[in-house]
């Protein structure tokens, strides 16, 4: 068959050979990795990808059309290995998917991917922790074109990118530990952002008004240029907010330059920046209503790919955040002033031979902070910036992967040092999948992972928190087993976990007058199962187009030795998680998605009625339901967004309410 470049959004993708584009946080030179994308009619749960659709060509309505896309480069932070055929549990959301999707942000957008919990604190991308399997925010690593960019302050700020959501060709989601694959920041699972390299459009603008005075702007602009390709995106997001002290400004600016040298080499080069001003109500503590929030994120990346049968990819990057904290909005009461660097360089070797494919890799990164609150006393003090801390990893990693009709097998290991810790750790991981027949795959994946304390964790005391300095990292042991079968008109997944955290971190309290202080948990065992199904009707009658409907269903249950107190994070953790989604025609050029949800978190919170402590109350159950109506003419689409239909009143986390109904529509333009 044909290779193909594009992503098309109706069929899934047996990826052969990872050569040259950045697509993907899958990689296996020369090797068959079989994934299952959800189809762009709409933002399925996301439909989970160890999925292998074995595909037919032609017009047989019963195959689904496959593409085999040979140029695929891997965008792994810390290696670029491959994924054991689908082995591990991938959830992947296209380009087409985001544009259906009613969503303002990307913290939004994951909200609606299967089994991902995004702890929302304010509307719109304002801030949001995102854990996988019940991992705090922490144990999320966060790439951008396969570069770790993950906040060490603190996991609150992980989504502080310089990209909009017109920006992102696709995003690639790995559930469980990922050291091997992401480094030892991944304890729970990894979230990959890729960009497009591609000149989808020479112009894209977007702009839209709502509810509560709110405004965004999306503008984007490309061309090519030798052998360059060359873009760049600005974006304007405000609101007044939804309850008092919740108004928004927030600005994105990203420069990307890709050099194509030769077919087998490119250079990729990124510039970004992103602001953020909002009001923090009740973010940290119910008793400070008033708390506001100013950020600034840079980043500077530069990433290579040379050769085919010998792959090497250098990567260097940079990326500085700023934050001031108020507890009372424009007073010095618990002022926080912080600004954090991270420097890295990467370099990575991947051999293919009969025998599979080898990939050996290296990284060195530093992590510092100058603060008023976090670090150790400096020297010589610079204004408000009077402590400092820093740290250095170094890591190597080593796997091979040997891949046939029916059986992939992977092998490799990680080893990782840290100057806090002064100790060399080892983390390996074995993946296999067996394929026993057309579209029907079972596969399994046992690995080890870790986690370094942030400098929150080890620093932040001040008039609500007590930090620990002498916290240990997290450590942690998982096991995957599942089945998914996939076909034209219908395909289903079942999969299953075992998870034993050791040393977990958490702010914890004995009650509500105590501060929380940051503490090693000594265990936090999980055990859950991920199920799903969607049906595309429009494969059997035509008539019926891209009409698509998914359903998934995930619980979790998790043991821990709390001793009794009260937990701020991790053992506050979402139980059960059950999404719909369903996007049909409605007539010619106009189309509808609903997108459903309904969440019940363990645990519970303190509430707090009129500034009193009225207790620890459970987490209600909630669910949410989202409407998008799209209408396309030519070049230009008109949308109407209502989100929250039924207003539903929610908390993601205790004290800090969700909007309820919000009404936005707005115009889309594209110059192709």
């Amino acid at each position: 068959m044909r290779a193909k470049k594009r992503l098309n959004d109706q069929h899934a993708f047996r990826f052969r050979r990872f050569v040259r584009k950045a697509y993907g946080a899958f990689n296996s030179m020369h090797k068959v990795v079989n994934i299952g994308v959800l189809t762009s009619s709409m933002l399925t749960f996301a439909h989970l990808s160890p999925v292998s659709a074995q595909q037919g060509a032609g017009a047989v309505a019963d195959k689904m059309l496959e593409e085999e896309l040979d140029e695929v480069t891997v965008t792994a932070a810390r290696v670029e290995t491959p994924l054991a055929q689908s082995a591990r549990l991938i959830t992947v959301i296209t380009k087409a998917q985001i544009e259906q999707a009613p969503v303002q942000s990307l913290q939004e957008l994951l909200a609606y991917a299967a089994h991902i919990d995004v702890i929302q604190r304010g509307g719109h991308g304002v801030q949001a922790d995102i854990s996988i399997r019940g991992g705090s925010a922490d144990q999320t690593a966060i790439l951008l074109d396969g570069i770790n960019l993950t906040n060490p302050h603190t996991g609150h700020y992980n989504l502080d990118l310089p990209v909009n959501l017109s920006d992102i060709e696709r995003i690639e989601i790995i559930h469980g530990p990922s050291a091997l694959i992401y480094g030892s920041g991944a304890f729970s699972g990894g979230i990959n952002i890729i960009t497009k390299k591609e000149i989808d459009a020479r112009v894209y603008a977007s702009a839209e008004t709502g509810m509560h005075n709110l405004w965004r702007g999306d503008v984007r602009g490309a061309t090519g240029i030798g052998r360059t390709k060359n873009s760049l995106s600005a974006g304007y997001r405000s609101s007044d907010g939804y309850i008092p002290h919740s108004d928004y400004r927030m600005h994105n600016l990203l420069w990307q330059t890709r050099w194509n040298a030769r077919e087998d080499a490119y250079l990729d080069v990124q510039l970004g920046y992103n602001n953020k001003h909002y009001g923090a109500n009740t973010f940290y503590s119910a008793k400070f209503p008033n708390q506001y929030e100013r950020t600034s994120a840079y980043m500077a990346t530069l990433k290579g790919s040379f050769g085919q049968t010998l792959r090497v990819i250098p990567i260097l990057y940079w990326s500085r955040h700023y934050d001031q904290f108020d507890l009372i909005k424009d007073t010095p009461k618990g002022r926080n002033f912080h600004r954090g660097d991270t420097y890295g360089a990467n370099l990575i070797l991947q051999y293919t031979s009969r025998i599979g494919t080898t990939t050996l890799g290296g990284e060195v990164r530093r992590e510092d902070i100058v603060s008023s609150k976090l670090g150790k006393p400096r020297a010589r003090p610079e204004g408000d910036y009077t402590k400092y801390d820093d740290r250095t990893t170094g890591s190597v990693t080593l796997e091979h992967t040997y891949t046939t009709s029916r059986i992939s097998l992977s092998a490799g290991a990680l080893v990782n040092y840290n100057t806090l810790t002064d100790a060399i750790r080892f983390y390996p991981s074995v993946s296999t999948a067996y394929r026993p027949a057309e579209g029907l795959k079972i596969a399994t994946t046992w690995s080890q992972s870790t986690r370094m304390p942030t400098f929150t964790d080890l620093y932040y005391t001040q008039e609500t928190h007590h930090a620990n300095e002498q916290l240990k990292p997290e450590r942690s042991e998982s096991v995957d087993l599942g089945v998914t079968y996939d076909r034209p008109l219908v395909s289903a997944y079942v999969k299953g976990f075992l998870m034993w955290g050791r040393d977990m971190i958490d702010w914890v309290r004995t009650s509500g007058d105590a501060k929380w202080a940051s503490w090693n948990l000594t265990e936090v065992d999980k055990q859950g199962v991920e199920t799903g199904v969607t049906l595309r009707p429009g494969h059997r009658w035509p008539m019926l187009g891209h009409s698509e409907l998914s359903i998934s269903y995930a619980r979790m249950n998790q043991t821990a030795d709390s001793k009794g107190l009260e937990s701020k994070y991790l053992l506050n953790y979402l139980r059960d998680k059950l999404t719909v989604q369903l996007r049909h025609p409605v007539c010619r050029n106009f189309s509808a998605a609903w997108h459903f949800r309904l969440q019940k978190r363990m645990g519970n919170y303190r509430r707090f009625e009129g500034g009193a402590d009225a207790g620890l109350h459970p987490y209600p159950a909630f669910s949410v339901l989202d409407l998008k109506l799209n209408y396309t003419l030519r070049n230009v689409d008109l949308h109407v967004s209502m989100n929250n239909l039924y207003d539903t009143q929610y908390y993601d986390v205790g004290n800090v309410p969700q909007a309820g109904f919000w009404l936005m529509g707005g115009v889309t333009y594209r110059l192709k």
